[in-house]
This record gives C-alpha cells, sequence and structure tokens, in this order.
C-alpha cells in the first residue's frame, strides 16, 4: 500500500509545482514579457509529467482492482479464481473483473472503469437479479447473467455469467425442429372435377400435385402424402412453419394461377406447438375446418390467441348437389321432434334476412307440432317493416322479447341460431348459455369466436343469404302445411336483402329458391315495399353520402349519430356509395354510444370481411360490420385506412406473383 501513497504524494507535488510555476509566470511576464517563454516551458513541462502520471496511476488502479492478488481484500478469495466471467458493477461503471471475464469476454483487453453497456449491451442488473436471471449474447456466446440480489452501500452488484452456449442452442434446435401438420383440402374438388374427362383429370392433378410436392420439398425434411382424391396431409417442422407463415403461404397464389379466375383454390389447416404428434393433428383438423367454413382459398393456423388467416380472397365455389340439404332437413326435424320447444335467435340488430330466415325455421317446427318462437327485440331491429305485416296479420304472438324466454328454457330446450355463427353476436347471450341443445343455420365465412360443438350445423359460405338455405331446408318438408305466401314474402325479402336485389353473391341455387318462393305465393312488388324507407332515413343517408370521399378505389363516410329509429341508414348509405364510379367498397362510421359502428360494403373485388376482421368485425366478402367500442370518429378513420393500405399491398404484391407467375409460364 505504500506504493499507492508515493504515486499520490508524487502526482500532488507535480500539480503543486504546476499551479506555482504558473502563479510566478504571470507577474513576470507583466514585468518583462520575454520571461513568458521560459515560464511557458516550464508549465507545459510539468503538463507532460502530470499525464504520465495520471497514465500510471490508472495501471496501478486496474492492476490492483482486476488482479488476481491483493492485500487485505476478500475477493481474492472469492471471485478471483472462478472459472465463471464475474465482475463488479456501480451504476453504469465496470470496476472490477476476474481473469475468466478478461479472456473469455474482453478477449485479454483491459477496460476497467470503461461504461458496462460498451460491453454487455441490454444489461439489466434488476432482470439479472431475478431467479431466472437474464439473457446475454456477447463475444459470440450465449451467457445468462446472474447479480447479487442485494447491492452495497455504495451502490455496486457482483454479477457472474454462466455459459449455456451449448444448451440454448440445443433448445432452440429442439423448438424448431419440433413435428407440425397441415391438412391441404383441393376446394370444391365433386364440383369441379365432375364434368372432366379422365385425362383432363390426370392433368389438373399433376399440375397441383407438382406444385405441392415442390413446395413441400422446400422444407427441412418434410412429407406429403395424398389420402383422397382432394385431401393431402404434410408433416414438416416448426421452423418449416414459420418460414410459410412469413412468405404467407405462396401455394395459395400458386395454385390459384393455374386457372384464370381461380378456378382451382386450396385451404389449408395448420396445427403447431403441440406436445404431440396427434396433437397438432387435431389442431390442423380445427384449423381446415374454420377455413373450409370461411369459404376456402386460404390457410388457417391456429395460435394461443386463436386463429390467424392467410389469403381468402376468392369466392367460394357453389355447390350444386342438394344431398346435404335433404340430409340436414332430416337431422333437423328429428332435433326439432325430440324437444319441448324451440327458439330461434338471430343476431343483434336483426335484419330481413335473420327475421326472414327465422320465419322460415318457426314453420319448420309448426310442421314438427312442437312449439316454437323467434326471440327478437323489436325495438331494435332493422326488419319493422316486416315485423308489422306479420303482427297486423295476426301473428305477433310468435314474437318474443329475449327476456321473456329464460324462465321457460329446460334441458329440451332447443335453440336454433340463424344468420351468424358469432356468440358476440347474437342476440341474447343469456339464452344461447342457457341452452344446452344448439343448432346454427348460417352463410358468413366463419371467423374467431364461433359458438363451440352445435348439435347440427348447416353452414355454407358460398350461399347468397341464410334464407336460401332455409328454403331449401323446406323444399325437402312435406307439401301440405308448408308456408304461407306471406312467409314466403319474408324469406324472398331475405334474398334480396343479401344479393342486392340479385345483384350481388348469387348462384345457380338461389335462383331456384327465389323461383320456389315465387311458386309458394311470393309477391315481388310487395317484398319491395319491405325496403321502403321514411323521410327523415333518406335525408339522413343522402348527408352521410354526401361527406365521404373515395381512398385507394373505397369511399369512406364519417359522421355522427342519426338517431334514434335509424339504424338501416348505415347499410343503405354503404350500398349507395358503391354506386359511384370507381368505388370498389365502401365504409360508413358512425358514432353510437360512445362507440363507433362501421358497415362495409363491395362489389367483389374487395373483401371486405378480411379488411373488418383485424377491426374485431366479421360477416361475408361483399357484406361485412364491426363495432368499435370506446373509439372516435378520427380513430376510427385512421384504422379503416390503414387496413385498407395493408390489403391493398397485399393485393398488389398478390398481382405481381401473379404476373411473374404467368411470364414463367409462358417461357
Amino acid at each position: 500500500m505504500k506504493r499507492k501513497h508515493r504515486t499520490f504524494g508524487s502526482a500532488a507535488a507535480v500539480i503543486l509545482l504546476a499551479l506555482a510555476c504558473l502563479a510566478l509566470a504571470l507577474p513576470a511576464a507583466l514585468a518583462d514579457p520575454h520571461s513568458l517563454l521560459p515560464a511557458a516551458l516550464l508549465v507545459a513541462a510539468a503538463a507532460v509529467v502530470l499525464l504520465v502520471y495520471r497514465v500510471r496511476f490508472r495501471k496501478f488502479v486496474r492492476g490492483q482492482l482486476c488482479g488476481d492478488v491483493f492485500e487485505g481484500s476478500h475477493v481474492q478469495f472469492t471471485l478471483a479464481g472462478l472459472p465463471n466471467p464475474a465482475f463488479l458493477v456501480a451504476g453504469d461503471t465496470l470496476l472490477w473483473y476476474n481473469k475468466a471475464f478478461l479472456e473469455d469476454i474482453l478477449g485479454g483487453k483491459e477496460i476497467a472503469l470503461a461504461p458496462v453497456h460498451s460491453v454487455l449491451r441490454g444489461l439489466d442488473i434488476a432482470i439479472c437479479a431475478r431467479p431466472h436471471g437474464q439473457d446475454i449474447t456477447v463475444a459470440g456466446g450465449r451467457y445468462t447473467a446472474y447479480a447479487s440480489p442485494a447491492q452495497a452501500e455504495n451502490g455496486a452488484s457482483v454479477v457472474y455469467l454462466v455459459d449455456d452456449t451449448f444448451y440454448k442452442d440445443t433448445l432452440d434446435e429442439y423448438t424448431a425442429s419440433r413435428p407440425a401438420c397441415l391438412i391441404i383440402v383441393l376446394d370444391s374438388y365433386d364440383e369441379l372435377f365432375t364434368d372432366m374427362k379422365d385425362s383432363e383429370q390426370a392433368h389438373e392433378l399433376e399440375s397441383i400435385n407438382s406444385l405441392l410436392e415442390e413446395y413441400i420439398a422446400k422444407t427441412n425434411g418434410g412429407f406429403l402424402r395424398r389420402v383422397a382424391n382432394n385431401r393431402y396431409i404434410a408433416v414438416v417442422e416448426e421452423r418449416d412453419i414459420a418460414r410459410m407463415r412469413k412468405e404467407r403461404f405462396t401455394i395459395l397464389d400458386q395454385v390459384r394461377s393455374l386457372h384464370p379466375g381461380g378456378a382451382v383454390t386450396l385451404s389449408i389447416g395448420v396445427g403447431h406447438g403441440g406436445k404431440t404428434l396427434r396433437e397438432c393433428q387435431e389442431m390442423a383438423r380445427e384449423s381446415i375446418d374454420i377455413a373450409l367454413g370461411r369459404g376456402g382459398d386460404q390457410a388457417a393456423v391456429k395460435t394461443a390467441d386463436g386463429f390467424e388467416f392467410y389469403g381468402g380472397v376468392s369466392h367460394g365455389v357453389e355447390k350444386r348437389s342438394h344431398v346435404r340439404s335433404r340430409i340436414i332437413a332430416g337431422a333437423l326435424a328429428d332435433a326439432i321432434k325430440s324437444s319441448d320447444s324451440v327458439l330461434i335467435m338471430g343476431h343483434r340488430l336483426s335484419d330481413l334476412d335473420a327475421i326472414g330466415s327465422a320465419i322460415g325455421v318457426l314453420r319448420i317446427c309448426k310442421m314438427c307440432g312442437v312449439p316454437a318462437v323467434i326471440t327478437v327485440r323489436q325495438k331494435a331491429t332493422l326488419a319493422t317493416p316486416l315485423l308489422d305485416s306479420f303482427i297486423e296479420a295476426g301473428e305477433a304472438h310468435n314474437f318474443i322479447e329475449p327476456e321473456e324466454t329464460l324462465p321457460v328454457i329446460t334441458p329440451q330446450t332447443l335453440l336454433v341460431v340463424v344468420d351468424t355463427y358469432q356468440k358476440r353476436l347474437l342476440e341474447s347471450s343469456e339464452i344461447y348459455e342457457k341452452c344446452k341443445r344448439v343448432v346454427v343455420i348460417d352463410h358468413h365465412r366463419m371467423a374467431v369466436g364461433h359458438i363451440d360443438n352445435p348439435m347440427l350445423l348447416y353452414h355454407e359460405p358460398y350461399a347468397s343469404s341464410a334464407s336460401e338455405l332455409v328454403c331449401e331446408l323446406l323444399q325437402f318438408m312435406p307439401t301440405e302445411g308448408n308456408i304461407t305466401p306471406l312467409e314466403a314474402q319474408a324469406l324472398l325479402a331475405g334474398i334480396m336483402l343479401d344479393t342486392r336485389s340479385f345483384a350481388l353473391h348469387v348462384g345457380v341455387r338461389t335462383f331456384e329458391a327465389a323461383a320456389w318462393l315465387r311458386s309458394r305465393g311470393a309477391q315481388t312488388a310487395g317484398t319491395k315495399l319491405l325496403f321502403n324507407t321514411s323521410k327523415e332515413e333518406y335525408e339522413a343517408r343522402a348527408q352521410i353520402v354526401e361527406g365521404a370521399y373515395i381512398y385507394k378505389g373505397c369511399a369512406i363516410a364519417i359522421a355522427d349519430d342519426p338517431g334514434m329509429g335509424m339504424n338501416a341508414v348505415l347499410p343503405m348509405a354503404a350500398n349507395d356509395l358503391l354506386t359511384i364510379n370507381g368505388v370498389d367498397a365502401s365504409f360508413v362510421a358512425v358514432a353510437k354510444g360512445g362507440g363507433i359502428n362501421i358497415s362495409a360494403r363491395s362489389m367483389g373485388a374487395l373483401n371486405v370481411q378480411v379488411i373488418l376482421e383485424p377491426m374485431g368485425g366479421g360477416g361475408h366478402l361483399t357484406m361485412a360490420g364491426a363495432q368499435l367500442p370506446d373509439c372516435t370518429k378520427e380513430t376510427a378513420e385512421a384504422r379503416i385506412r390503414e387496413e385498407i393500405d395493408r390489403y391493398r399491398a397485399e393485393q398488389n404484391s398478390q398481382n405481381t406473383k401473379n404476373n411473374n407467375h404467368a411470364l414463367l409460364q409462358g417461357r
């Protein structure tokens, strides 16, 4: 310790000498300017001596702090000989480190008293003090940093590093190599290949098989097997799923580009992250079910937060066979006959399709001889004219408020949900939770939060409306006692609403259902009267349309609450905006009860369901909606524009890929 005192004494002597020289130089310079030069040389010499002593002093401190042995210190008996890198830090200053830290972390370069974050980026002493420590990557290795749980009085902490590079790399490799399962389905195989010759079928399947085999061949040892005419199973690794998600499942675009208009499409269900391969297969099965329920031509990946979807830009392919309708009609009749009562319920703010399809199901219940009612909030519906027409016809007893049904529900009560598959959109969640037996009839694309495990599900995304599906069920019921002209008119109104008077999303079966309803007495002129609006509604609708603007081919209108009884204004204004040239889709957002209600429509060029889903909405390719609680008009407008930007970017990227693929095929 004497050397340390001599060092401090020498440094102090040099400093005093420099100050004395400076004090003598000033008076001498004033008396004789020529004497300034020797004094300046003397001061400079003193500064050089001081600098040399400063370097020697820092070297001495490093030697004392970071050496293996220094007298009177307990550190030499604890951390100096520790094989793991260890150091002492106070604040952001590296005070001391052992030989292992010097060699393994610093590479032999002394940097004592330097900022610790210049060596260990992101080091957080508070995190290091936790039981699991902090992961640190430095000097090409992966370490876990542990700190003393309590700091010294001077704020210093002892930190040591455990080199677990091998174990962490092994864990990463294990995680990345975990098996994942893909179920791949060729959409509407029967409808597409029925009329083809065997040679044409073989050619089409060969093209699809080649693309799938090439896609799976890019994985890390994955394999593909065809298990049915239209079904494949692939097993790949977790790292391959991560790459596929990052590339947004390019195989969907490749198969779609085989034919103009995307006549051939795939649906993919992905199961990954399960404890066993069987669990992954179950997750893949759930994913493929929801992908097909959303209309196909997309990949569904089950995650911890629900599902992620990729693709879904094509229209569903209409099925021409009525076999499933006949089977569902028989199963529904059996379920009704085994019940003591039936409740029929649609979605909140029920429209003509929800009420019309509910009236059709009510007729099936009457034909089965089971008491049934339609539960609807008559003060919060968009189908008031239709309800009024039935009340005037003496059918008021068939409609009841949701709260009035709760006391009469029994274990044998059957709940039939129409025109929605989402629990959060039900007219009454209390009725759903109390009823143990549920049947669902819906045409909307499936989304996260759907009704779990209904005893009977009739879900066809290709259908124009729920009324069309109920119409097909009624056709397989006995002719005697079937629907009345007024009921037929209600079903026709539901079809006309969702197809915009047979302009959008219609197929052969839509017109077949309309023709059958016409034969049962439905009057088109009388049905059209149900769409009439009041003068106040017309003025509110015109005001919303007037305030709209066009953004990237989409009409956006933001407005205040139009007032009580104006619920139909939103969808009507959205439909009106589609008649403007250059508008592919319309979005109408209206402030309502502290939140924002959004109604979206399109002509098919944009999938408004995909655009509104990230905002918690849903619906169909050409018709969707969303509700944003606790949201301002400015925030809602920004989110709509953001989702439009994202959709347009993906659309442009897909068009570029299709063009490049077409050029490659042309070569």
